[in-house]
């Protein structure tokens, strides 16, 4: 079943990383979003990846939510030209974001990014969501998540099908049109089904 998405949550680093591939894929992925109609609702950061993901949204004329904690707009963090929602802590950062969204993309970050994609996978897999969560692997920076999830599997702590929550894709539009075929069928943990 495909489904046109009107917003995608994007988690990615408050750092530009080490790689330009890392700023021109999340510049392309924001203009793509922005081109497609589809809202983009981030973290609200004005440095690094988040940064520039949003300025490329807003520079293709798309429309942008930025989620951000008191704290860190005290800490003049906050991008200015977006439509920003103020939240009391990361919590309600985090659900808020999760609420605001259709579905979930991790471009490269560090720990908050980590954090909050296990997160949104783990909600998946016990049925709290039923949004699509993916990663644009740019420059194969996912590939030792893949590992480790896999090597889960092998050692009995993820079953298949929980695995098979996350995509991965290197190609931006291949990735937004498996989100948009993506049908995803939650279990809880006893194994019962609860779509």
């Amino acid at each position: 079943m495909q489904r046109r998405l009107d917003s995608v949550c994007v988690f990615c680093g408050s750092s530009a990383g080490a790689r330009t591939d890392y700023t021109t894929a999340a510049s392309a992925f924001g203009r793509l979003l922005a081109e497609r109609g589809i809202r983009l609702v981030y973290g609200a950061g004005n440095v690094g990846l988040m940064g520039v993901l949003a300025d490329a949204a807003l520079a293709a004329g798309g429309s942008v939510i930025g989620v951000i904690p008191q704290m860190l707009v005290d800490r003049e963090l906050a991008h200015r030209g977006t439509e920003l929602r103020i939240v009391t802590s990361m919590h309600e950062r985090k659900a808020l974001m999760a609420e605001l969204a259709e579905a979930f993309v991790a471009l490269p970050g560090g720990l908050g990014t980590y954090e909050e994609l296990c997160e949104v996978l783990t909600w998946g897999q016990l049925g709290i969501h039923a949004k699509p969560v993916a990663c644009l692997n740019v420059a194969h920076y996912f590939d030792p998540l893949q590992r480790m999830l896999d090597h889960a599997v092998d050692e009995g702590f993820l079953r298949l099908e929980q695995r098979q929550l996350l995509i991965v894709e290197d190609d931006a539009e291949k990735l937004l049109q498996r989100l948009e075929e993506r049908v995803v069928t939650h279990k809880e943990w006893s194994g019962r089904e609860v779509i």
